[in-house]
């Protein structure tokens, strides 16, 4: 239990870190070019684990395999990381981490949605919590930056949304998590690479330009990857990406799912402490109020979690047992027989 406990400090430390590093990179790196670097190295992290993985249970992956990686890369490479990054381009690592981090409440919502999940008492309290959480942070009446918090809401949507796509397909195809991050973060990365390219055919490049995307223009792929920023790439791409996941579900391993999860209900608190401590950034009081709330919504989905998880295995006790009852009953009808027929 305490190699578990372990696993998450270094999971929760690297995703807390995220943010901060993503913000230190920005100056250099485009957004999308740093997004299918960070992808393609943290996919690289975990092929080790995820190979091992499919060798235990004799795993072939098969064109459907690939199908489903293709969507899954598409919604969370492409689509939510993608408006991750540009979130952090224009605002607070401090308030997008926070904003990001109300991920499993869209989740949530669409395992109601798309998969007909019953929402439990303490998820549905959690749900108004922590939008109640958001609206804080968020702030209607006096928004200053109305695109950041778009960017990092849309992120957190899409990628709650690639969490239900993600788990669904994971229990159809007989995939386990480890093995379905890796070979999603190899086809976002692919398909980055190749929307990257199209954008640096002339045509494109100048039309995207002339409609106020020059972001998008002309994506660079391998410039400023060099010795001078090999440390910040390291620990964004292997640390962060890589590490991050790959702790977070060994720690999954050693414990059940809900201890794990502790990552994602700290990472509202912790990152911006880290912010303000490196990037100097600061922290508006009502910011610090909707942390608080977002963080008591985690709590009502880390108890009522760990409820259910207790009232399920006393549930299979309960009826382990009586299997047993049962399966001994026509023995004990078989000796009463037996013994009259003896006297």
């Amino acid at each position: 239990m305490k190699k578990a406990y372990l696993y998450i400090a270094i999971s929760t430390l690297m995703f807390s870190s995220m943010e901060i590093a993503l913000k230190m990179a920005g100056s250099a790196f485009n957004p999308i070019q740093l997004n299918l670097i960070r992808f393609f190295i943290g996919a690289v992290v975990l092929l080790p684990f995820a190979l091992s993985a499919l060798k235990q249970t004799g795993r072939k992956l098969v064109g459907a395999d690939w199908r489903l990686f293709a969507l899954t890369g598409l919604v969370c490479v492409i689509v939510s990381m993608s408006l991750y990054q540009l979130a952090i381009t224009v605002d607070q690592a401090s308030t997008v981490a926070v904003l990001f981090s109300c991920n499993p409440v869209f989740a949530l919502l669409f395992s109601y949605l798309i998969l007909h999940e019953r929402l439990g008492r303490s998820n549905l309290i959690s749900v108004v919590i922590s939008v109640i959480g958001l609206l804080i942070i968020v702030n209607p009446a006096h928004l200053t930056n109305g695109l950041g918090l778009v960017l990092a809401i849309g992120s957190a949507i899409t990628f709650g949304l690639y969490s239900i796509v993600s788990r669904y397909g994971s229990v159809k195809r007989g995939l386990n998590g480890l093995t379905m991050t890796c070979f999603t973060f190899f086809a976002g990365a692919f398909e980055l690479l190749v929307l990257a390219l199209i954008t640096k055919i002339p045509a494109v490049a100048s039309g995207l330009r002339a409609i106020g995307l020059r972001q998008f223009a002309a994506i660079p792929v391998l410039t400023n990857v060099n010795m001078s920023y090999f440390w910040l790439l390291f620990f964004i791409g292997v640390c962060v990406t890589g590490g991050g996941f790959a702790f977070y579900f060994l720690a999954m391993e050693q414990t059940d799912v809900s201890t794990a999860s502790l990552v994602f209900f700290i990472k509202p608190g912790l990152a911006p402490i880290l912010a303000a401590m490196i990037l100097h950034e600061q922290i508006l009081p009502t910011t610090i109020v909707g942390i608080v709330v977002i963080l008591i919504g985690s709590v009502v989905t880390f108890v009522g979690n760990r409820f259910k998880e207790r009232d399920s295995a006393m549930g299979k006790a309960v009826k382990q047992a009586a299997d047993q009852s049962t399966a001994q009953q026509p023995l004990a009808t078989h000796s009463a027989p037996i013994s009259e027929q003896e006297d």
